[in-house]
């Protein structure tokens, strides 16, 4: 690792200050991201899945794809670190979890960030309405990939007839 490197991935891990006290497990998580969405442009696809924040995490899911066929999935998830901060962890294909340390935070938005990554290192997700938004890119912005997400009703389970 260069020194700027060390300067670059400290100032990212320290943005924001030291940790703040929290007062629950769930304090800070963004709740609002919780829900089934999905997106569709054309023949591509693409699906993400949040669990609400519970015991100090959200667990996520996605998939996307093109016409019928499947072209990446991802196991995710948000949760506060023993430190007290908040981090995302992707895990394409199952794979070791890779660590995006919180970087900017409000009422509707997040920003993950982890300069030292390859692709992506900065992993955003926002609410524009009705409408979930996320982006990934490149610290600086570039290489910036969007995707624009609409809720889903959950599917409707049809009851057995009772006896």
């Amino acid at each position: 690792m260069t020194f700027l490197h060390s300067i670059i991935l400290a100032a990212a891990l320290t943005i924001g200050g030291p940790a703040p006290e929290v007062k629950s497990e769930n304090e800070g998580l963004p709740a609002w991201l919780a829900g089934s969405w999905v997106m569709e442009d054309g023949s591509a696809w693409g699906d993400e899945v949040w669990m609400a924040p519970r015991g100090g995490v959200m667990i996520g899911m996605a998939r996307m794809g093109f016409g019928p066929k499947l072209e990446n999935w991802e196991v995710t998830r948000i949760q506060r670190k023993a430190d007290g901060r908040i981090t995302f962890f992707a895990q394409p294909y199952g794979r070791t979890a890779s660590e995006f340390p919180v970087a900017v935070q409000s009422d509707d938005a997040i920003e993950f960030a982890n300069p030292l990554h390859d692709y992506p290192q900065r992993i955003r997700y926002w609410r524009q309405g009705q409408l979930l938004m996320a982006e990934i890119s490149k610290i600086d912005g570039s290489k910036a990939v969007r995707f624009n997400y609409r809720p889903v009703a959950p599917p409707v389970l049809e009851t057995p007839p009772k006896e």
